[in-house]
């Protein structure tokens, strides 16, 4: 039997998915087919310390005592993306708990506060795995996708050996450790036709929204001008967290300087051919600490790693992953 990790490393897309693209669109659009029933979870409202709310939804084990799987989704992603529900199933196959925090505004409900979330937002993940880590003395096994993972490993840096006194172990997949080099490869041919455009489709509506709620919050002409991530961050996420600048912002919030400084056992999966993250900018051995391993395989595209022939599905990730949670293993690098 093949080992979790050699199960993603040596992974090959099926022929009739070639190339990074097909395999980010199809597992985004058609996976959803050949996932289970979408999990029943019950929501709780978390008021946060500057009056604000986040929504958690739990999906308690029944067995007390089973540990948990906290997943942190990516950009405008939430518990009912398709990868969040694959996870709930890799959970539910290994008897755990499960919990997805949504970062603000990603819940169905516009916050409180002109705050939103973004992609190294290690102060809200640490007020999160505290919380959940003050209800439950079961060991926290956490996975972030895309920003969630870029901010969970950037958390686990800013943390040293704290991070092990809340969590046992953390993964990040497909995130953009550095988001200088994502950012403008999102910005560019195909990508800013498909992938901008999709994103900005629901970001500026919420952007505009917090204009409403907050008057003054940013130049409304610009924001509807807006036409590209770098332009949005520059006018909102930047200046609404305390960045200079998009590239200020893209520095400052990128995990890649900090993995050296990780004391937790951390995986950082990226696919080699995903459209979003350039090969070249992805971290190497050299680059990060002794508790860090390496997966990159050549295919998967965006959290996609489609399996099988038509119709295919999604788990053979979800399923390695939370297995390498389970046991994971320290200091293996793997270009």
């Amino acid at each position: 039997m093949r080992t979790p990790r050699e199960a993603l490393q040596g992974y090959r897309a099926p022929l009739w998915l070639p190339g990074g693209h097909a395999q980010t669109i199809w597992a985004a659009v058609g996976a959803r087919r050949t996932i289970g029933p979408l999990p029943v979870f019950a929501r709780e409202r978390w008021d946060t310390p500057d009056g604000d709310f986040i929504d958690v939804d739990l999906r308690p084990a029944a067995d007390p005592a089973a540990p948990w799987l906290v997943l942190f989704h990516g950009l405008e992603g939430s518990s009912s993306s398709q990868y969040a529900q694959a996870f709930a199933e890799a959970a539910a196959e290994r008897g755990w708990s499960y919990a997805v925090p949504h970062f603000r505004g990603c819940s169905g409900e516009l916050n409180r506060a002109p705050r939103a979330y973004h992609s190294g937002d290690h102060v809200e993940i640490d007020w999160i795995l505290r919380r959940l880590r003050e209800r439950t003395a079961q060991p926290l096994r956490v996975v972030g996708i895309s920003l969630g993972g870029n901010a969970l490993l950037r958390w686990a840096g800013e943390q040293g050996e704290q991070a092990a006194t809340v969590a046992t172990s953390v993964a990040a997949v497909c995130s953009p450790l550095d988001l200088a080099a994502g950012g403008h490869a999102i910005g560019r041919g195909l990508n800013r036709q498909i992938y901008t455009r999709m994103f900005l489709r629901s970001m500026k509506p919420k952007a505009l929204a917090k204009l409403v709620q907050h008057p003054g919050l940013f130049d409304e002409d610009r924001m509807r001008a807006a036409r590209d991530l770098y332009e949005f961050d520059q006018l909102f996420t930047a200046p609404l967290h305390g960045f200079a600048s998009t590239e200020d912002y893209w520095a400052r919030a990128s995990a890649k300087p900090h993995l050296g400084r990780i004391r937790i056992p951390a995986l950082a999966l990226n696919a080699r051919n995903d459209p979003f993250i350039p090969a070249g900018s992805l971290p190497v051995a050299s680059g990060v600490s002794r508790f860090v391993s390496l997966w990159q395989p050549p295919h998967g595209g965006h959290v996609g790693f489609p399996f099988g022939r038509p119709p295919g599905h999604v788990h053979t990730m979800p399923r390695a992953v939370t297995a390498w949670l389970d046991q994971p293993e320290i200091g293996v690098h793997h270009g």
